[in-house]
């Protein structure tokens, strides 16, 4: 599988869209995922640049989390801001890349999007909890490139 359509089917990413609203409900922080086919650079260099563009570095909490993916190159990457970034445990990005992993490995594209989004809104959850007046800053919608 080497196009981005192919990766998930529309009610796929309904689900995925369903589950970065249900773990965004309860945190200010900001999970967002990108699909693209391939990266014609370094994978994590490339997520840096998709953070950017996607203005995720303009949350107030500097806490928005990226799931990058390049389907033909089969590597994503966990992307989290400066906020996030220092606040959870040194391995969590790597327990939530494992998570993933495991399911992408199996084909279980949908199920391991979802369990690394739900995991992420978990965390940014005890770090940066709802508060009264949060905004949602960012689309909930996978974008693609």
């Amino acid at each position: 599988m080497s196009k981005v359509e192919d990766f998930l089917t529309l009610p796929e990413e309904q689900e995925i869209i369903d589950a970065i609203r249900d773990a965004e409900k309860n945190t200010s922080g900001e999970i967002r995922i990108h699909i693209e086919r391939d990266s014609k650079r370094d994978v994590y260099d490339r997520a840096m640049e998709v953070f950017h563009y996607l203005k995720m570095d303009n949350t107030k909490q500097q806490n928005g989390v990226l799931i990058y993916v390049a389907v033909a190159a089969k590597a994503f990457v966990i992307y989290g801001d400066k906020g996030i970034d220092a606040v959870v445990p040194a391995n969590f990005w790597d327990s939530t890349k494992d998570i993933i992993q495991s399911h992408f490995k199996a084909n279980r594209f949908k199920q391991g999007l979802i369990e690394g989004v739900l995991k992420t809104g978990k965390q940014l959850e005890q770090h940066f909890p709802w508060i009264h007046g949060d905004l949602n800053e960012l689309p909930n919608a996978i974008s693609k490139g």
